[in-house]
């Protein structure tokens, strides 16, 4: 007796194992006259190839490079729900290149990260227009990355962003923080919202007003004010510190204000902030509200409407604070540098 043969199985492909080849190469096509828009001195291959090809700028005499990596958290999951994709890609080039910026170092190029279950390439194009806004306004060079489409590892509708930057600055130009000392003035620079961090707090807040969600905050409408993409202080700060001779800069970011700017302080000295000496904003006045929270965990968990903290000397204060806010900064003279005490918080404000 003999048996027939199974039916012939349909054949495998990537695209029915959902990975479309095609639709990452519609999306590298998209890509490639955004990232043109952010080239710049030292670029040697960029989009395209296996490895992006950068040359140090002949005008540094001793460069130190420095790096940076950071995501975009769970600000992502609102990009999600509301359908808002076109501004986090500015954030994350923003996480990554102020982390940079405050070793006195200028942002040299950007790669990214973008991973999904199935890729959505107008979703896509946002996103990465977002990243090479970010990269243009901070001049910085958008000169590879990575797609990822992987079934099964997200859900559908969602992604992952991870972004690096290099930057560049002169061995003696490094901003350490150690010639910090007491009596030198705190500089706050305006954020412009609540840039990327403190978004699970910022969805728990969101659904315990469900229903009762202010309509504007700060003039803007109440999406608009949450998705405010993270402001990229990297030009105007680097033309204060071409001028003026600036200690110790802070990004600040998760840990607010109280966790961010001991890092770049002397183990002999604290921050003592003035409490009102910038206004809360509707939007973070609304967020302490609606959560419950003092004024604490406000500015540990929120910038709380402060993104960078420049720490100069007295002397020199008024004139780095004119220059910044020449250049489009609101600038507020939060505190000043005082001596540590054993025990005591590094910042208080009060």
């Amino acid at each position: 007796m003999t048996t027939s043969p199974p039916p012939a199985a349909s054949p495998l492909s990537y695209k029915s194992a959902g990975v479309d080849i095609a639709a990452g190469d519609a999306l590298v096509e998209r890509i490639k006259p955004l990232a043109r828009k952010t080239m710049r001195e030292g670029v040697l291959a960029g989009i395209g190839g296996f490895g992006a090809l950068f040359e140090v700028p002949k005008r540094y005499k001793e460069p130190v490079l420095v790096s940076g990596t950071d995501g975009v958290g769970t600000k992502l999951k609102l990009a999600f729900e509301w359908n808002m994709h076109d501004t986090v890609g500015i954030d994350l080039v923003a996480m990554s290149v102020n982390d940079v910026l405050v070793q006195g170092a200028e942002p040299l190029f950007f790669l990214d990260y973008f991973a999904c279950g199935k890729l959505d390439v107008d979703t896509a194009a946002a996103v990465i227009g977002g990243i090479a806004k970010g990269c243009e306004l901070s001049g910085c060079a958008l000169i590879g990355g990575e797609t990822a489409e992987m079934p099964g590892m997200y859900p559908a509708g969602e992604y992952d962003l991870a972004g690096f930057a290099v930057g560049a600055v002169e061995k003696s130009k490094i901003l350490s923080g150690a010639d910090v000392k007491p009596g030198d003035v705190v500089l706050g620079l305006a954020s412009s919202g609540v840039h990327s961090n403190g978004f699970s707090l910022v969805r728990k807040c969101i659904e315990r007003a469900a229903g009762q969600l202010p309509a504007t905050l700060d003039g803007k409408p109440f999406k608009q004010a949450l998705m405010e993409p993270t402001r990229l202080y990297v030009k105007n700060v680097l033309a204060a510190l071409a001028a003026h001779p600036i200690k110790a800069l802070a990004h600040i970011t998760g840990g607010g204000l109280l966790e961010n700017i001991p890092r770049v302080l002397p183990e002999d000295c604290a921050a003592q902030l003035v409490k009102g000496s910038w206004a809360q904003t509707e939007l973070f006045a609304w967020l302490q509200n609606t959560a419950g929270i003092d004024d604490i965990e406000m500015n540990r968990t929120f910038n709380n409407g402060i993104g960078m903290v420049v720490v100069i000397d007295a002397a020199h204060a008024a004139a780095c604070a004119h220059t910044l806010r020449d250049a489009g900064e609101a600038v507020y003279e939060i505190g000043a540098i005082v001596q540590a005490q054993v025990g005591a918080a590094k910042v208080t404000v009060g």
